[in-house]
This record gives C-alpha cells, structure tokens and sequence, in this order.
C-alpha cells in the first residue's frame, strides 16, 4: 500500500516504537522566544519561505471571556463531564484525530518550527496516542475511591477517598512542542472529568490554527475549548476565575500567570525550565555517555526543550576524550552541514536566533568554541555548538540556552560539579553518568532537580509511572500517567457512620469519669478506659 504524503509508514512507525519510543516523551519543552507581536509571520525554514499565517492581535471582549467561562461551568454542573464513559469517549476521539490528521499535523509542526516530520511523529503523535491507550487502560481504576482505614476516635466508621473534577481547567501551551504540551495537560483535564479551555501558543500558529480546528470536529465541542490569539487573549483569560490553571513555558511568564492566579486562590501546575546540567565521572563508557548527550541535547527539537541537558561539568581527566566522542557523534547523526540534515530541527524564529548567536558572539565565550559555531539566518539555523569552558558569568552559562549551544567545563570532581549545581537555582532535570554506585546515591541525596537519570538523558520524560514536573523556579506540580489525572482532580476525604454506638461521653456536660474515660481512650489505655466507661454506667 502507498504511503500517504506525509505520513510516516507502517514499516517507519515500527521502528520509530522499536528504537526511539522510548524517546517519545523525552522532548518537553518551554516557550522562551520573543514575545507576541501583531501580525506575526511564521517562517518556514525547510523551505526557506514564508508561511502566509499571522495572527490577530486584538485582545479578546470581557463579555466574550464571561460568557466562555459561563458557558463551561455550566456544562460542567450539568454532571455530562463526570461519567467514565464521556472521559473515555474523548480519549479515543484523540485517538482517531491522530490517527485522521496525521498528515496535517506533521506539515503544521514543519511550518512553525520546521520539525522532521520523523520527530515529529516519535515525540509528539506517539507521545499523546500513548497516553490516551494507557489512561484508557487504567481509567477505571484512576476513578475508584480509595479504601483507607479510620482511627479509634471514629469507631465504628469507614473512609475512603473519592477522586472528583476540580471544575473549569485553564491549559497554557508552549510553541515548541506545540501538540504534544498542548494536549497532554488536556488528556489529564478530561481523565479527571473538567470541562477545560486549551490556549496553545502563538508563536507556533499553524498547529494553533489547526488545533483550533480538529478539536471541536473530535472532542465535545461543549466542554473542550480553544482560544487562539496572543498576549491580549492570554491575559484576558487570566483575568476569569479558574478551578486549575497549567502553564508551559518560562519562568518569567510562569510568575505572571501564579501572581493572576493568587488573586482567586487557583491551584496552578507551572512547567518551567532551568539549566539542566549533566554530570560526568571519570569511569563512564565515554562512547556511550557521548551518544545519550548528544541524542538528548541535538535530538529533541535541536536542544530547543525544557529537559535537554544545558551544559556538562565533566571530571577534568575525561574531558579531551569526551568532546572528541561528541563530535564523532553530531558528524554520523547529521553529517558535515548539518544545515542540510533533514533529521534536526530548526530555530523557531528571527527573535530566538538572534538571541542564541548573542550567547555565541559574547566576548569571553567566541573564542571557546571547539566544535559547530555555524550559523544561517535566512535559514534559522545554528549547527550543534560545543563550547568549552566558558566564563561562569557569561550568559551563556547564566541563563537557561535552549538552543543547540553545549558548554563543557572541566571539574577536579563530582564534588565541585555538586557543589557547582547546588549554588544556582533547582533545575528541571539533573543528568548524572558513572559507574560508581556511591556517587550515585551521594548525588541523589544531596542535590535537588524536578527528575533526575543516571546514565542516561531525558528518558524519565517516558516513564508513565512517574511524575514529571520541576522544583523552585523549574516550576512546581506534575504530571503524565495518573499524576496528570491527580493534578486536575480533588482528593475528597470521606468517612461514613451509622447511627449505633453513639457515645455519651462525647457530649457534654463532660464529668470527672467521661474525662478519666477520653483520656485513657486516647492515650491507648483502652483498659482503663473500659473502667471508666462502666464507672460512668453507674453513676
């Protein structure tokens, strides 16, 4: 059977599961390109032109915000968001959405951010396919109250905890990952049993325009929005009263959005960002350890994503050899110009080059370049970048790269690269490589990071069995699996009682033998307490 344009074949999609599934969600990224200008013009770097797509800028009517919130909360109060079977019946819509407009997709992603239609594939449309079949899986039982058990003080009594929708859920996307952090907040919103709003971003308006398109043809309409649009439309929906909010992106955005959700009182899931660092012992496979570097860094949208590794603090004995693997590395992945390799992604836009070649043309910083350093604006590209040794204050090592820049720095030991770490701000992910068991739980211990892998890069993203989030200003809250359901749902305490056993020492007036009778049941002197109830019998 001939492949349709644009979609990736059978045979393609085995191998996609078989040797890069596992990377399928290993591609979490953040939003710290410029911001929302009016009339915004997506290039499309593959081909060199540009995509006839703007934006509206014109900020969203209050009334039209009002009467969109309304709207949801009665839908949600209508109880049609609540049953399994409507929960159920929108995952696999998803389902059949990705499976339809496969096509279309991959050429919206390749319009905003040039992405290979193979990645495109691998770390987003099987990302969200997944998380469908296995919340399709385990949705019954996400659902169930939990049985706990009750304390003396309540006896006799039952408990359990009953998971319920927060309500009305607000979904912020990022432009980089533009499907795959759209939805997959999403898919917790509706395990959970919200009716939900999705603002994917702006500056990735192809998949914007398109999302704003197949959702409602897939989902219910009634219960699952989305609203385009740039800054006036983000902060007029900040502005409404929300039982959850979840953003993706910066840290400096990431404080707007908590500081409008303050003044509700909203719980909010942030996903930020940070400088993830990777640790390199003087033990590692230095081949291997190169390869899982480069795959995490220049694999996953040309190390434009919130979990890449941002620099290396390798041991110093390692060094020579380690940058040597990665250049052996980046050529056999993408040859000898890069910029023709249809396998990495581009630059998303004019802001965001400019912004990482100023990272590169630094003084201090241009003359520590030992491997890539090319660049092409008209294309918007930059080829894998290694840096070696930088200065500790230059931007490049102060500020979260999110680019295909990697700076190596020597360290005389783990312990000065722990100490390096923990002297700057909690990252998202921590990456550290060794074959000394010691050194990794010394590591585990006593540094901090959202998630951590040893001896390897980004794969924790994949586990469905873990939650995925940050820590200080890497954000706060998680996700993926049944934390996705847990972060848009309360967890109702519940206890029952029947009507016996009703005892009087409970009730006031409180005499001195219903005292010596509480006090003793408390203490667990339930001996002595039985005398003082059959003491109080009498009198």
């Amino acid at each position: 059977m001939a492949a349709v344009p644009g979609k990736i074949p059978a045979s393609q999609r085995a191998v996609a599961f078989g040797k890069l599934g596992l990377l399928s969600r290993a591609s979490c990224c953040r939003s710290r390109a410029a911001r929302f200008r009016p009339g915004y013009l997506s290039l499309s770097p593959r081909r060199g032109l540009a995509a006839a797509t703007c934006t509206a800028s014109v900020a969203m009517d209050p009334l039209q915000t009002d009467r969109l919130v309304a709207e949801l909360r009665d839908e949600f109060r209508s109880g049609r968001t609540r049953p399994m079977d409507w929960r159920a019946a929108q995952l696999r819509a998803m389902l059949r959405m990705i499976d339809e407009r496969e096509g279309e997709i991959i050429e919206a992603l390749d319009r905003d951010i040039g992405k290979p239609a193979y990645e495109t594939y691998v770390a987003e449309l099987s990302t969200i396919a997944n998380s469908c079949t296995n919340a399709l899986k385990h949705l019954r039982s996400w659902m169930a109250p939990e049985k706990v058990s009750t304390s003396m003080i309540s006896f006799p009594s039952s408990g359990e905890i009953v998971p319920e929708p927060l309500g009305v859920a607000l979904v912020i996307s990022a432009w980089n990952f533009p499907f795959l952090l759209s939805l997959d907040p999403v898919i917790g919103a509706i395990c959970a049993g919200n009716a939900v709003v999705l603002k994917p971003s702006e500056l990735a308006p192809a998949t914007a325009a398109l999302l704003a398109k197949l959702v409602p043809l897939y989902l219910d309409k009634k219960a699952i929005r989305v609203v385009e649009g740039g800054v006036p439309e983000t902060t007029a929906l900040l502005d409404q009263q929300w039982d959850k909010i979840f953003y993706t992106g910066s840290t400096r955005v990431g404080k707007i959005v908590m500081a409008a959700a303050a003044k509700n009182l909203t719980p909010v899931v942030l996903e930020l960002g940070g400088k993830s660092p990777v640790l390199v012992d003087s033990n590692v496979d230095v081949k291997v350890t190169a390869r899982r570097i480069a795959l995490g860094k220049w694999g996953n949208n040309n190390a434009q994503a919130c979990i890449s590794p941002d620099y290396i603090l390798a041991d110093e004995s390692v060094v020579p050899k380690l940058i040597t693997a990665i250049k052996e590395c980046l050529l056999e992945f993408y040859g000898d110009d890069p910029s023709r390799s249809k396998d990495i992604a581009r630059v998303v836009n004019g802001s965001h080059f400019e912004r990482l070649t100023g990272l590169l043309d630094e003084d201090g910083v241009k003359d520590k370049i030992v491997f890539g350093g090319a660049r092409d604006s008209n294309k918007l590209f930059i080829a894998p970048t290694v840096i070696l040794d930088p200065p500790a204050d230059s931007a490049v090592m102060t500020e979260e790269i999110f680019g295909p820049l990697l700076p190596v720095i020597p360290v005389d030991s783990m312990e000065s690269a722990m100490s390096f770490v923990n002297t700057r701000p909690k990252p998202l992910a921590l990456y550290l490589f060794t074959r000394d068991k010691a050194l990794e739980k010394k590591v585990v211990s006593e540094t901090s990071a959202g998630g951590m892998v040893v001896n390897d890069t980004v794969l924790h993203f994949v586990t469905e069995t873990m939650p995925f989030g940050g820590v200080g200003h890497s954000g706060m809250g998680a996700y993926h699996g049944k934390f996705s359901f847990d972060a848009f749902s309360h967890r109702k305490a519940v206890l029952y009682r029947g009507f016996w056993a009703d005892m009087a020492s409970r009730y006031p007036p409180y005499t001195i033998a219903k005292q010596n009778f509480v006090r003793n049941f408390l203490q667990g002197n339930y001996l002595e307490a039985i005398k003082a109830l059959l003491q109080n019998l009498r009198s």
